[in-house]
């Protein structure tokens, strides 16, 4: 099971589940994420959700192996990704989001912190958005939610230079918004869910369509312009050497 959902007090918790490979993005857990994320939002006895991940990673971040495979094999390269459908499934949920970064959070294991309402970091945990190492361009809309949630300065430097967010930085950037010690991490998220959890659903629903209104025609062109890019550099020859020298592979 790449995604684990267990509920209480009215907070959905979601917890990536691939711990013997940091939590990395597949197509089975982008597409796991999405259905979970759409069935909380339509679920009348559900009112936050709650996305942590299991084992000593939040998520690596897609898994380079499909990332290789979608160059090398066209007939898998054909099917599409539900990336997609999980953006798109985080972008449109109802209902409060709350992440617990409880270790590093890579790619889109932190540019998916863009659509958090809340995020709170342990002290030990690391983000890095590894785009331009990989030869790439941003993903997830990041490249609107991030400048419009941490300023243009910040976003900058977290998107371009491929380099290691602490936790410390990151809050001080303004991508998470309380850094506790691991033990501490789980329950705090968890206190601050079920604090949100015990106000009226149609309550929380309105605060969250207001708040993201404004965003969605951001990120529909953000991800857009994204995509154009990402398709035109992806296999091109800084991301295939890049793509060859961690899967091991000359070809």
């Amino acid at each position: 099971m790449v995604l684990q959902i267990s509920d209480d007090n009215k907070v959905r918790t979601l917890t990536l589940n691939r711990p013997e490979v940091l939590n990395a993005f597949n197509e089975e857990l982008y597409h796991a994420t999405a259905v979970a994320l759409q069935e909380a939002g339509a679920d009348p006895e559900v009112a936050v959700v709650l996305l942590t991940g299991a084992g000593r990673a939040f998520s690596a971040g897609n898994d380079l192996n499909e990332m290789q495979r979608r160059i090398t094999d066209p007939d898998f390269n054909a099917q599409g990704s539900h990336f997609t459908t999980m953006i798109d499934a985080l972008t449109h949920l109802p209902k409060p989001l709350i992440c617990a970064v409880n270790g590093v959070g890579v790619g889109i294991g932190a540019t998916l912190l863009g659509y958090a309402d809340l995020v709170f970091m342990s002290a030990t945990a690391r983000l890095k958005t590894p785009f331009t190492s990989l030869g790439v361009a941003p993903e997830a809309a990041s490249s609107y939610l991030l400048p419009r949630l941490m300023g243009r300065q910040n976003a900058a430097l977290l998107l371009m230079s491929s380099e290691w967010v602490d936790a410390q930085e990151a809050h001080r950037m303004g991508l998470v918004w309380k850094v506790c010690e691991p033990d501490e991490l789980l329950p705090e998220a968890r206190r601050h869910a079920e604090i949100l959890a015990s106000r009226p659903i149609p309550s929380l629903i309105a605060v969250k369509k207001t708040i993201v209104a404004p965003t969605l025609d951001g990120i529909a062109a953000a991800s857009a312009r994204e995509i154009e890019h990402f398709t035109a550099l992806m296999g091109a020859a800084a991301n295939a050497a890049a793509l060859a020298e961690f899967t091991g592979r000359s070809d």
